[in-house]
């Protein structure tokens, strides 16, 4: 299926039944009277987060999204039947926002949270809702009010624990072949990734992460050069980047440092919340070099680099394993510090008397 993370929709919500104006008119009613019945409310638009979907290809194509109007009101008292609602069913992690002025109305960011839209018009009241003692035979009604229409733009932004980031052809797409089940393009070429893909790794019984290998950046990707720049939005969710370098270039002219500083040059004019998120350095194809360990050294010192260093062969999974136990490590002591702060919060200081 073709991945789309970006769609324009316009949504309309039903328009309310009118009621309507009529009187009785039956041989055992001699006096009569206002019978009129109220319209129905009309349908409004929801939006629901759906694990199941995982691409806005279905809003790509049908643009145009209305829910059902409310019924007119009959006579003898009959209400009209209230407009179905529409429910729109999105991928998790879908933002939508209001097309005219930006704002967001809503962070899909749960499975099976559902929000309204755009809500149904108010029914229209038959004259039955006029009839008084000084005004035994109104003829008055009111009309169904319009539903709420917006246009509505919808961004999907992929919920992944851990992002990859780094030039085309730095191993990205082979390690999360390499630790998951997830099977993106390899190729030695540029730009075999050309849309996010999500893997799962599993470290142990219960343990498990959620990698995002998104399309490489490079240098110039900020004035928007290549492919990475407009999915680098899949990655603000997440609470853990690895820069992944290509330590041994084929070329053999190409400066891994440089390489390095440019993805970090561009990361910072694109995104200064991407900038400061923890960030780790993976130094790949170590199976290329005689001395990875001298070499990685070198780097390092070359680069600035003061976090945490990997050295990995993503080929052949040297390596990896510890990486994955590292990154789980540090993903469970997060979630704890996490959950001490929200218990921290909920405690309740006494009073002093």
């Amino acid at each position: 299926m073709k991945f789309i993370d970006e769609a324009t929709i316009k949504v309309y919500a039903g328009d309310g039944g009118n009621g309507i104006a009529t009187f009785r008119r039956e041989k055992y009613e001699p006096m009569g009277g206002p019978s009129g019945g109220d319209g129905g409310k009309g349908g409004s638009v929801y939006a629901i987060a759906d694990r199941n979907i995982n691409t806005l290809v279905d809003y790509r194509y049908t643009r145009t999204f209305k829910a059902q109007r409310g019924e007119n009101g009959r006579k003898a008292e009959q209400y009209g039947a209230g407009g179905e609602e529409l429910v729109l069913r999105m991928p998790v992690g879908t933002v939508i926002s209001d097309k005219a002025t930006g704002q967001v109305i809503v962070d899909l960011a749960d499975d099976g949270k559902k929000v309204l839209i755009a809500k149904g018009g108010a029914n229209g009241l038959g004259n039955v809702h006029f009839k008084s003692s000084v005004n035994r035979a109104p003829r008055q009604c009111t009309a169904g009010q319009e539903g709420e229409s917006f246009e509505l733009f919808l961004e999907l932004k992929v919920l992944a624990d851990v992002g990859l980031l780094g030039m085309p052809n730095a191993g990205k797409s082979t390690f999360i072949r390499s630790v998951s089940a997830a099977k993106p393009k390899v190729a030695d070429y540029p730009f075999t990734t050309l849309q996010p893909n999500l893997g799962v790794v599993r470290v142990d019984t219960n343990r498990s992460f959620v990698i995002a290998d998104v399309p490489g950046l490079i240098e110039g990707a900020a004035d928007g050069a290549g492919l990475g720049v407009r999915f680098l939005k899949h990655l603000t969710r997440t609470s853990l980047l690895l820069h992944l370098v290509d330590i041994a270039p084929l070329d053999g002219v190409t400066d891994p440092v440089a390489e390095a500083k440019a993805i970090v040059n561009e990361l910072k004019k694109h995104d200064e919340e991407l900038f400061v998120k923890p960030r780790w350095l993976v130094l790949n194809k170590i199976d290329m070099i005689q001395d990875p360990e001298q070499v990685a050294a070198d780097f390092v010192k070359a680069f600035g680099w003061d976090g945490p260093v990997f050295a990995i062969s993503a080929i052949n999974g040297n390596g990896c394993k510890q990486l994955t136990y590292a990154i789980m490590e540090y993903m469970e002591a997060m979630q704890l510090e996490q959950e001490e702060a929200r218990n921290s919060d909920e405690q309740i200081t006494p009073t002093q008397q």
